[in-house]
């Protein structure tokens, strides 16, 4: 048996972040990462996958400076958000949270960055295998003196002792569930509550080859459509990368019923002659016609990069409950990242609080004491969650009416005056007034009640 002090499970941004934090800080710590072959990686590395692109105030939750990465990993700098409804639409210049990066945002690319992310962790002492899916993990809590308390059992037969153990296995959480399920009361199973098909979105989403034209405009960016397909937070969206191309994708529901969907006439990229949700790919191809289809040939002036992505310029992936978990943290375990819930469907992505969560569980662990984990993790990012919880909730049961509605309110009030000129409007509009008293109701809801789906007082040791 091979001993550690910290056993890492996922080598994603999580991952990576609590691998690189327990090395800095002196202790050993190993990750474990089953590695997953990209056209556009050498070698094996972790699930790579979404829509990558930073805010510029998630760099200081994020807490690592863009000017450390290494070259090719920043796609573009970033100068706006749009917001696309049916019929209306609404453009953002600035986050109106205060940040330490001068831009809007940035996109990346995610493949090199989880490299670079790897590298780093390594030179800061950590040790990074790839090729080593978790078995099974089994725990003694009353291990003493040179015992260690968690075993974790690789697939190749290998056995790692740890006095901790990390859970950054990403939102499908294939081994978080199956140790949290041991910490809950009979009957009660994580791997039933958190599972995909009840919380979870998908997405799916394309590298396409734009236009010269058409990439000029939208290479500064980022653009997304609501309500104009069905499902609670689910939009397409497109990111730019490398000139000319641009992921072009979409988030949705798992499990949708088209015969569930009310006023599906209502929604731009459903046909009347649809007998069930279309696949990812197909919701594309409606959206880029709709947008360009009358000056291109879509197919043709927007092709696939092959040699992009996952397979064949294409990807596929889940995206977790915008609720996040706490941890069991009596037994010496941190779930962080997509494992613990914090990437979200409604914003597109978690890489900042991902990386975030990581490197406070390697930093306890290094120190020996993880007590303080969930409360550590709330106080780093829980605004940020508490804000994403709160936009899901208020745009349940959103339709496309409901969006133009927003938009055009958020329109109006914000004129040329940008976010500091628009607050003051906004308040003072019977639209806004009523936006935002719906939202700080939400948000109190949420801090009153709590915003996590599973409490650290639901475990029992």
């Amino acid at each position: 048996m091979e001993r550690t002090d910290v056993a890492i499970v996922g080598g994603g941004p999580a991952g990576s972040s609590a691998a690189h934090a327990a090395a800095s800080a002196g202790a050993d710590a190993i990750v474990l990462e089953k590695g997953v072959p990209r056209a556009d990686r050498e070698g094996l590395g972790p699930d790579s996958t979404d829509a990558a692109g930073i805010l510029d105030y998630w760099v200081d939750i994020m807490d690592i400076d863009p000017a450390e990465f290494d070259d090719g990993i920043i796609h573009q700098t970033l100068d706006r958000a749009e917001f696309i409804g049916p019929t209306e639409s609404v453009t953002l210049r600035s986050t109106g949270i205060d940040s330490s990066y001068d831009h809007f945002g940035y996109t990346f690319f995610r493949a090199k960055f989880d490299d670079w992310m790897r590298d780093r962790a390594e030179d800061a002492g950590a040790e990074y295998r790839v090729k080593a899916s978790v078995r099974d993990v089994e725990t003694d809590l009353d291990a003493t003196g040179a015992d260690p308390r968690h075993l974790v059992e690789v697939a190749n037969g290998d056995h790692i002792g740890a006095d901790y153990l990390i859970l950054a296995d990403g939102p499908q959480r294939t081994v978080t569930n199956r140790v949290l399920d041991r910490y809950l009361p009979d009957g009660s199973k994580a791997s039933e509550r958190l599972a995909s098909r009840t919380v979870n979105h998908i997405a799916y989403q394309e590298y396409r080859e734009f236009p010269e034209e058409v990439f000029k405009e939208v290479q500064h960016a980022i653009k997304f459509w609501w309500g104009v397909m069905p499902g609670h937070t689910a939009y397409p969206w497109v990111f730019p990368n490398d000139e000319p191309i641009c992921r072009v994708g979409l988030t949705m529901p798992i499990g949708l019923d088209i015969d569930d969907i009310e006023n599906r006439d209502d929604y731009e990229l459903l046909r009347p002659d649809d007998d069930r949700i279309p696949k990812g790919s197909e919701y594309i191809h409606r959206l880029l016609e709709w947008e360009y289809g009358d000056e291109y040939d879509i197919e043709s002036d927007f092709p696939i990069v092959e040699t992009r992505g996952k397979r064949n310029g294409t990807e596929t992936y889940p995206i977790s409950s915008t609720k996040p978990i706490d941890s069991p943290v009596d037994a010496g375990i941190a779930v962080a990242g997509g494992a613990m819930g914090t990437t979200s469907a409604f914003h597109e992505g978690g890489d900042h609080v991902a990386i975030r969560t990581g490197a406070i569980a390697g930093e306890l662990t290094a120190k020996g004491d993880l007590s303080g984990y969930n409360d550590a993790w709330k106080d780093a990012i829980g605004d940020e969650i508490l804000r994403n919880v709160t936009f899901a909730e208020l745009a349940r049961g959103y339709g496309p009416a409901d969006w133009d509605r927003t938009f055009k309110t958020t329109a109006d009030m914000l004129g040329d005056g940008g976010l500091r000129s628009f607050n003051k409007k906004f308040t003072a509009s019977v639209g806004g007034m009523k936006i935002l008293y719906r939202y700080k109701k939400q948000k109190r809801s949420f801090r009153k009640k709590g915003y996590t789906q599973l409490t650290e007082d639901e475990y029992v040791y």
